[in-house]
C-alpha cells in the first residue's frame, strides 16, 4: 500500500521528464535531421523503383508483344498446315470422283490420316450438296445441305482456301470451326472438300492456351475471332463467350473495338487497368492470340527487392540518428545550462548577474540576450509598481467607478466601483467582466453595441442594469474606449456611475410632458401625435375612428361647487371613460371638459358601440360632495377614418362637428358623421 504513490510519482515524473526530452532543442534537431534523411532516402528510392517499375513494365510489354506474335504465327503455321493437308486430299478428287459418291466413299474411309487431324472431313459439289463425309466411325452418304453457309460461298466465288468463324456444325451438335478447299481445273471450281474441327478438342489449339510451368505462369492467353468471340480459354467454360465478359481483358476489347477491332499479325499494345495486355493477328484465320499478364506478377521480385532495401535503409537510418543525436547533445549542452538559468530568470533564486553560461558563438549572444532582458525586467517592474500605485491612488480618487478590462476579464477596479456594486476589489479582479451586470442579455447586448461602436471609432455610451450584492440592481451609465484602437487585445477602459435617480426623474418628466396632470390621461399634443400617425398610414391603419366627447352640466359644478368639485368630476370622467374602452385604445383629455378617444383597428359599428357604453358610462356618475350627489352628461360624436380625410385635423373636425350635431339635438345617441350629415 505505501509503495503504490511512490510508484506512482515515478511514473509521472518519468512521463515529464520524456515529454520533456521529446519538446527540447536537441530532440528537435534531431527529430529535422533524420526527417530530412528519410524524406531524402526515400525520394530517391520512389524515384529509382518508380523507373525500375516503368522499365520492367516496358520490356514486358515488348517481351509480351513477341510470345503473341510468336504464338500468333506458330497458330498461322498449324492453319496452313490443315489447310495443306485438305488441298492434298482435293488433289485425289476428280470431277468424275467428286459427283460419284459411290467412288467418294472408300476414298474418304481411306483417308486416316485426315480424320485423325479433323473431326469431320467431307465433300460437297457446287450446289451446296454434300456428297459424302467421314469421321471417327467411318465414311458415309451425305445429303446435308450447306450452300448457305458464308464460309462455302467465299470458298466458291473467291477460289481459295477458307476458315470459318465459330458456328453451330450440321453433322454434329458441337461448335466447330471449318477449313474449306476448292476443288477446281482450268473449268473452274466443280466442289469443295472441307474439314471440322469441334472447339472444345484441342487438335488445333492444343498447347496455345494452356499455362506453361515456367517464369510466365501467370500470363492468361486467350484465342478469339475476329468479332471478339472467344475460341480457346485455359477454362473450357469460356469458349464462344464475348471477350467484354472476360475481366481480365474486358477494357483492352473497349480498347481493340475503338480503334477499329484490327487483326494485325505485327501485335498491338492495349490498355487494360493493372496488367500488360497484348493481342497479334493469326493469318489466314482472322483470329487474334491474347496475352494478359498481370502487372503485379512482373513486379513482384522488384517488389521484393525494394522491402529489402527499405529494411537496410531503416536499420541505417537508425544507427545515423543515434550519431546525429549524441552530436547535438554535445553541441547543445550549453543550450541546456542556459535553459536552467532562464528558467529561475524572475524568481529571484540567482543574482541578475550570477549563473549565466559563456559560452561563444550564437547560444552566448542568446545569453547575454537573456541576462540584459532579465535586468530591463526588474527595472520595468520596479517602474510598473510605482506607476500602478499612483494610478491606484488616482481611481480611489476618482467620483466615478472606474474597471480595466481585458479578455472579457476584470484587471483594474477603482474604490468607487467596488461601492457601486457592493463587492471588494478581491472580489472582482479576474473574473468575468459578466458578474457586473444584472442579466446575461444585459451584458451580451452591451458587448455588441460596444464592439458596433469600437470597430466605426467610437467611444461607446449606454444605460444597462448592474448588480449590487445584497441590494436592488441599479441603472447605470457606462462609457467606454478601446486602450489602443490599433490593438485589440490592449483591453479597453470604463467608467460608471449609478444613474436610478436620474433615469427616475427623466422618465417623470417624460410622462408629464405626454400625459395630463390632473386625469393622467394623454394629453393634446400626444392625441395629436398618434392621430397624425394613424392617418399617415393610411390605408394599413383602416379600419379605425376618432371619438369626441364633450361634457353637459359641468359649468354650473365648477361655479356651484367649486373648481375642486369640478377637478373631481374630471377624474371620475376619465375613469368612466377608461372602464369603457379597449386596452390598446388611446384616451385623452383635449382641454377643459373635451375628452377624445382614438380607436385603432376598429370598425364604425363597433365604434358606434364603444361610443355609446362611454356616454352611459358618463350618465351613471353620481359624486357624492359634500352632501351633494353631482352629476353630469356627455354628448358624444364619432368620425371613421375615410380616405376622403385630408388631414388630420379634417378627420377630428368631423368628429368634433358629429358631437356638436349630437349636443344640438339634445344629446341623441352617438352618430356617425357620413356626407349626407355633414
Amino acid at each position: 500500500m505505501l509503495d503504490t504513490p511512490v510508484t506512482a510519482a515515478g511514473t509521472r515524473t518519468l512521463a515529464r521528464r520524456l515529454a520533456e526530452m521529446l519538446l527540447s532543442i536537441k530532440a528537435r534537431v534531431t527529430i529535422a535531421a533524420i526527417a530530412a534523411l528519410i524524406a531524402s532516402t526515400t525520394i530517391t528510392s520512389l524515384m529509382l523503383v518508380r523507373r525500375a517499375e516503368t522499365d520492367t513494365i516496358d520490356a514486358s510489354r515488348q517481351r509480351e508483344l513477341g510470345e503473341a506474335v510468336h504464338m500468333a504465327a506458330d497458330l498461322s503455321r498449324r492453319v496452313v498446315e490443315l489447310q495443306r493437308a485438305l488441298g492434298a486430299t482435293a488433289a485425289g478428287i476428280t470431277p468424275a470422283i467428286a459427283g460419284d459418291p459411290a467412288r467418294l466413299l472408300p476414298l474418304l474411309a481411306g483417308s486416316a490420316v485426315m480424320r485423325e487431324v479433323f473431326s469431320t472431313v467431307w465433300v460437297a459439289g457446287t450446289d451446296g450438296r454434300m456428297r459424302a463425309y467421314a469421321d471417327s466411325q467411318g465414311a458415309h452418304a451425305g445429303t446435308t445441305a450447306i450452300g448457305d453457309r458464308p464460309y462455302f460461298r467465299r470458298t466458291l466465288a473467291e477460289r481459295r482456301p477458307v476458315v470459318s468463324p465459330p458456328l453451330q456444325g450440321r453433322l454434329r451438335p458441337r461448335k466447330v470451326v471449318i477449313f474449306t478447299f476448292p476443288l477446281s481445273d482450268a473449268d473452274g471450281v466443280y466442289g469443295v472438300v472441307g474439314g471440322s474441327l469441334a472447339l472444345d478438342s484441342r487438335e488445333l489449339l492444343a498447347g496455345v492456351v494452356d499455362t506453361p510451368d515456367d517464369a510466365t505462369a501467370a500470363a492468361l492467353v486467350v484465342v478469339s475471332d475476329a468479332e471478339g468471340r472467344i475460341l480457346a480459354h485455359p477454362d473450357g467454360t469460356h469458349g464462344q463467350r464475348s471477350l467484354a465478359d472476360e475481366p481480365r481483358l474486358a477494357a483492352a476489347f473497349r480498347d481493340w473495338v475503338a480503334s477499329g477491332s484490327p487483326v494485325e499479325p505485327a501485335g498491338l499494345f492495349l490498355r487494360q487497368p493493372h496488367e500488360v495486355v497484348t493481342a497479334a493477328g493469326v493469318p489466314g484465320a482472322d483470329w487474334l492470340v491474347w496475352r494478359v499478364q498481370s502487372e503485379e506478377a512482373l513486379l513482384a521480385p522488384l517488389h521484393r527487392a525494394r522491402r529489402q532495401a527499405l529494411a537496410w535503409a531503416t536499420l541505417n537510418v537508425g544507427i545515423g540518428s543515434l550519431a546525429v543525436l549524441g552530436m547535438i547533445a554535445w553541441l547543445l549542452s550549453p543550450l541546456t545550462r542556459l535553459r536552467g538559468r532562464a528558467a529561475h530568470l524572475f524568481d529571484g533564486r540567482y543574482d541578475i548577474d550570477e549563473g549565466w553560461p559563456r559560452p561563444g558563438g550564437e547560444i552566448g549572444a542568446l545569453a547575454q540576450v537573456l541576462h540584459e532582458v532579465a535586468a530591463q525586467r526588474v527595472r520595468l517592474e520596479r517602474d510598473n509598481g510605482e506607476l500602478l500605485a499612483r494610478l491606484a491612488s488616482v481611481m480611489d480618487a476618482a467620483p466615478l467607478g472606474i474597471v480595466f478590462t481585458r479578455d472579457d476579464r476584470l484587471e483594474l477596479v477603482s474604490a468607487e466601483l467596488c461601492r457601486l456594486v457592493g463587492l471588494a476589489a478581491a472580489d472582482l479582479l479576474g473574473q468575468p467582466v459578466g458578474v457586473l451586470f444584472a442579466s446575461k442579455e444585459e451584458f451580451e447586448t452591451l458587448r455588441r453595441r460596444a464592439r458596433v461602436a469600437f470597430a466605426a471609432g467610437r467611444p461607446y455610451d449606454g444605460e444597462c442594469r448592474f448588480r449590487r450584492r445584497d441590494a436592488d440592481d441599479f441603472l447605470g451609465r457606462l462609457r467606454g474606449r478601446p486602450i489602443d484602437p490599433a490593438e485589440p487585445d490592449a483591453g479597453s477602459i470604463w467608467t460608471l456611475e449609478d444613474i436610478t435617480d436620474h433615469a427616475a426623474a427623466r422618465d417623470q418628466l417624460e410622462w408629464q410632458a405626454r400625459h395630463d396632470g390632473l386625469t393622467g390621461l394623454h394629453n393634446r399634443k400626444e392625441f395629436d401625435r398618434r392621430v397624425a400617425h394613424v392617418h399617415g398610414a393610411m390605408p394599413a391603419s383602416e379600419p379605425a375612428a376618432l371619438v369626441v366627447i364633450d361634457l353637459d352640466r359641468f359649468k354650473p359644478i365648477n361655479d356651484g361647487s367649486g373648481h375642486a368639485a369640478g377637478d373631481a368630476m374630471l377624474q371620475a370622467v376619465a375613469r368612466a371613460i377608461g372602464s369603457r374602452v379597449r386596452a390598446s385604445d388611446l384616451v385623452a383629455r383635449l382641454g377643459g371638459d373635451e375628452f377624445a378617444v382614438l380607436l385603432e383597428r376598429c370598425t364604425p359599428d363597433a365604434a358606434q358601440r364603444i361610443a355609446a357604453a362611454v356616454a352611459a358610462a358618463i350618465d351613471e356618475i353620481a359624486l357624492d360632495w359634500h352632501g351633494r350627489v353631482l352629476r353630469i352628461g356627455a354628448s358624444v360624436g364619432v368620425a371613421a377614418l375615410r380616405a376622403e380625410c385630408a388631414s388630420p385635423a379634417a378627420w377630428l373636425h368631423e368628429a368634433d362637428l358629429a358631437c356638436y350635431a349630437a349636443k344640438s339635438t339634445g344629446r341623441e345617441p352617438p352618430r356617425l358623421v357620413d356626407d349626407a350629415s355633414r
